[in-house]
């Protein structure tokens, strides 16, 4: 028993040597001290902050990745000179777009321009009135389609960015919060839309039926509608947008 405790103290020894030779092995004929050491490593944390620091922020990462996927709407109604100007979202291989409802309904003639400047006549294939949602597919989609990539898991407190054509100023975007989760507003021609995510990134008449995106520049959800006692068509605040779960599942695609 004696001799195997002799033999086990003499190993725990020569371990401790082996560690205190590395951690002191010279790089120089001269050991370096302790303060050298804390400096090298304090040097080496201060360059990978710097390196983290001059990287491009969340928001230029975000409109980055959604801008390929990212479609302005045009919708002409008989009785009205101008055009209706809404955002849609590609969301799959196929170049199937997503969208608000209200940005295509009654529409006669829908005109689709893609990022790559594809411009194409679109037809409504899905809708679903209770959420606000609707798919369009291009009758010329472009040579090349790229999807956003869809996420969730939304928590109240994440960032939120939403990209789209406010007020006919293309490939806008705006910044904010999800500020509430599980919201409900009024539509004008059907029952409450419900279940929807607020958020305070700024959005006007153009963002409608545009993506609501994570840091990550996944699309966590479709802009409906804003929040403004006054009834005017401009922000004051607060934003809607409907999970991208019930979007892709109430138009025909796959729940997240």
């Amino acid at each position: 028993m004696g001799t195997r405790r002799w033999v086990l103290g003499i190993g725990v020894l020569a371990l401790v040597v082996l560690v205190v030779a590395v951690v002191r092995r010279p790089s120089s004929p001269d050991t370096s001290s302790a303060e050298e050491i804390e400096g090298i490593v304090s040097a080496a944390v201060g360059e990978e902050i710097e390196k983290a620091a001059s990287g491009p922020p969340d928001a230029a990462k975000v409109y980055d990745a959604i801008l390929p996927s990212l479609v302005v709407i045009r919708a002409e109604r008989a009785g009205h000179d101008d055009r209706g100007l809404g955002t849609g979202v590609v969301v799959n291989d196929e170049g199937a777009i997503l969208t608000a409802r209200h940005v295509v309904a009654g529409a006669g003639t829908l005109t689709v321009t893609f990022s790559d400047g594809t411009e194409a006549r679109a037809q409504i294939v899905s809708e679903q009135s209770e959420n606000d949602i609707a798919v369009l597919m291009a009758e010329r989609p472009p040579e090349v389609i790229v999807p956003a990539v869809l996420g969730g898991g939304v928590r109240v407190g994440d960032a939120g960015f939403a990209v789209g054509h406010p007020l006919g100023l293309i490939g806008s975007l705006s910044a904010g919060v999800v500020s509430g989760l599980d919201r409900s507003v009024p539509q004008d021609d059907g029952p409450p839309l419900r279940g929807l995510i607020q958020f305070d990134a700024a959005v006007n008449p153009g963002n409608s039926g545009g993506p609501l995106l994570n840091r990550n520049g996944q699309v966590i959800g479709i802009v409906t509608s804003l929040a403004n006692p006054s009834q005017q068509g401009f922000f004051v605040g607060v934003g809607f947008a409907v999970p991208i779960g019930v979007a892709t599942g109430g138009a025909g695609g796959p729940a997240l």
